[in-house]
């Protein structure tokens, strides 16, 4: 069983399969235009939906969270998909970033878990979440950011607005760590 990469034609999407790929995590990058039916057909473990451009060209990716019933991690644009698709609002950043940044940790179960207070992130987005979506609840704040990781809080779907595919991010190989580990106990 995989864990799906959604392509949502962001500069990182492919890193996120390789990072997957050295942690020996089996993954399958596959276009944000494939049906639900193909999705299910795979049996994903569970998806990560990638970074990119714009909602305008995230394909079928709000379908994919309404629809599917598999853990799910969005970053970047991929958490503000998730936010919108469960009533949350996005917009334009007080101020673009393309840095590093420094995260707190608010709640250190699920993604975060085995980290610290902080976490020093890479950061690379024009838009964010604006207001945290009804049934979520914020694990990580920023100086940049009030909303920098979520999590819905019943079922297995986060939303981070940082990059740990990058090597900025030094711990981020721990996110994907624990997001695999979520995946594989949710399919108990």
């Amino acid at each position: 069983m995989k864990i799906l990469v959604i392509n949502n034609h962001g500069q990182y999407n492919h890193r996120i399969y390789r990072s997957l790929h050295y942690l020996k995590y089996p993954a399958e990058i596959i276009p944000n235009t494939t049906t639900i039916e193909e999705i299910v057909e795979k049996d994903p473990l569970g998806l990560i939906l990638g970074g990119g451009p714009t909602i305008e060209r995230s394909g079928n990716s709000q379908k994919y969270v309404e629809e599917l019933d598999y853990p799910i991690l969005g970053i970047c644009l991929g958490h503000q998909i998730i936010a919108q698709t469960y009533g949350g609002e996005i917009g334009s950043a007080g101020a673009e970033s393309y840095a590093k940044n420094t995260i707190t940790i608010l709640d250190k179960n699920d993604i975060f878990q085995g980290l610290g207070e902080t976490m020093d992130v890479w950061t690379s987005h024009k838009d964010e979440v604006r207001t945290l979506p009804p049934g979520f609840k914020l694990l990580a704040t920023s100086k940049l950011c009030d909303i920098e990781a979520m999590k819905h809080e019943t079922k297995p779907v986060y939303g981070i607005q940082f990059h740990p595919e990058v090597h900025h991010t030094a711990q981020g190989h721990l996110i994907f760590e624990n997001f695999y580990r979520i995946c594989q106990e949710y399919k108990k």
